[in-house]
């Protein structure tokens, strides 16, 4: 006996006259039919390493930069231009006003906000002098990539000291960011020398919260950038901030040379027609003053080059110690240098006189 299949009849979509040839697109194919694409808007790709999404939070009508935007002479492309506001006033006993008698108050233009000049910048570092150290490289990523911008510093007793051997930094101040309960007073004088400054730009190295993030957002600066908690401590820390990077680890200092990579990525991005800068080598640079200085305190103890040798590293009580935060072994007692100084001049004398003797 034989079985017939019964298959469902295709139905056109739209009533058509009966035409002696079958059609040979698809019977449910809508733009087929008509020959014509469902949408004439062209749609580029623009893949960019390390690409975050913008936070909805902060504008939910933000789609990003515009690739089809023309910009005028005012909004010229590649790196800003030296400021070109007259040279500073030294008589001027009043410290908020830097310009001379006679100019008026310097005021930023739109388009200097749209290019993204930096006029002025501010670095908050977290630790002791370790941490500052390895920071030299990115302050000098900022200068290269910002001609003519002013850094500042805010760090800790401890490394504070560095920047005495950074030429590119011009002002450092001392406030201890690892304080979790900080003295009203200090606190809140801080938060007022930063906005009498009126920085661009504020960098941050401490992992925020929301604590840290309303302090740096009390700064009234533009661009606000900082690390931020790699857990739950985080929550809310990103309404308040520009630009957020979520480290490896709790402890920042783990990546050794390069533990502020992040950061400095992001400082090195290409903008429009400005190349992506790389980080340089780290430099320090020493000052003809205190060259000076320092060579004074060898003659007043009657220290000679090539006779003596220099022991730094004492343990003391000072807060602005060379020991490292969290290393409680960076220094060592005056114990342990005393037998460190006779070894030294043990194997000075048994090694070196003989063969100077020799040679004489």
């Amino acid at each position: 006996m034989a079985t017939f299949t019964l298959l469902p009849k295709s139905i056109s979509p739209f009533p058509t006259t009966p035409s002696p040839t079958p059609p040979t697109h698809s019977p449910f194919s809508l733009s087929s039919s008509f020959n014509l694409p469902l949408s004439t808007k062209k749609t580029t790709t623009v893949h960019r390493p390390n690409a975050k999404k913008p936070n909805p939070w902060l504008d939910p009508f933000d789609d990003g930069e515009d690739p089809d935007l023309e910009y005028g002479s005012l909004f010229a492309d590649g790196k800003q231009d030296e400021d070109p506001r007259p040279p500073d006033n030294p008589d001027n006993p009043y410290g908020f006003l830097k310009f001379p008698m006679g100019y008026t108050v310097e005021i930023a233009s739109l388009a200097s906000m749209v290019r993204g000049d930096v006029r002025r910048c501010c670095c908050v570092i977290s630790g002791g002098v370790y941490e500052n150290l390895l920071f030299f490289p990115a302050i000098q990523l900022i200068k290269d990539r910002y001609p003519g911008v002013q850094v500042d510093v805010v760090a800790s007793a401890r490394g504070k000291q560095c920047y005495e051997m950074n030429k590119n930094v011009r002002w450092a101040d001392v406030y201890d960011t690892d304080q979790d309960f900080p003295e009203p007073a200090v606190y809140t004088d801080m938060i007022g020398v930063l906005k009498s400054r009126y920085y661009d730009m504020i960098l941050s190295t401490k992992l925020a919260g929301l604590g840290h993030a309303a302090f740096l957002f009390m700064s009234t600066a533009r661009d606000r950038v900082s690390y931020i908690y790699p857990n739950v401590n985080a929550a809310g820390a990103g309404l308040l901030l520009s630009e957020t990077f979520v480290p490896d680890s709790m402890n920042l200092s783990e990546g050794g040379y390069n533990m502020y990579h992040q950061m400095t990525d992001w400082l090195g991005r290409p903008f429009r027609s400005v190349p992506r800068h790389l980080v340089t080598p780290l430099k320090v640079s020493l000052s003809r003053k205190l060259k000076e200085v320092i060579e004074e305190k060898y003659k007043n103890v009657g220290a000679a080059k090539g006779k003596y040798i220099v022991i730094h590293g004492i343990q003391s009580d000072s807060k602005a110690s060379m020991q490292s935060r969290g290393d409680t072994d960076s220094l060592l007692p005056v114990e342990i240098w005393a037998e460190i100084a006779t070894a030294i001049r043990y194997y000075y004398v048994n090694h070196f006189c003989p063969m100077l003797h020799g040679l004489f």
